[in-house]
């Protein structure tokens, strides 16, 4: 079994650089998703591919793509 790291999304944050609350924006755009919510807390869970999905993310706003745009290569699973 492969251990998987799992971040919350002040480590989101510190790792990508990305604000918590442009990363809850991306969030609420479909952009990434949870991997699941503490019951108690109701914190949100990330893992690996969500830095990833961010760092990606990055590259195409340097690049000037829209965000829209970022939405439909995600969706079509063009963005990996």
């Amino acid at each position: 079994m492969v251990k998987k790291d799992i971040y919350l999304i002040k480590d989101l944050a510190r790792l990508t650089g990305i604000s918590v609350y442009t990363i809850k924006y991306y969030i609420k755009l479909g952009l990434i998703e949870e991997i699941g919510r503490s019951p108690e807390t109701r914190f949100r869970y990330f893992d690996d591919s969500t830095v990833e999905a961010l760092k990606s993310i990055i590259v195409h706003k340097k690049e000037n793509m829209s965000l829209a745009r970022i939405s439909d290569l995600i969706k079509k699973g063009q963005d990996r």
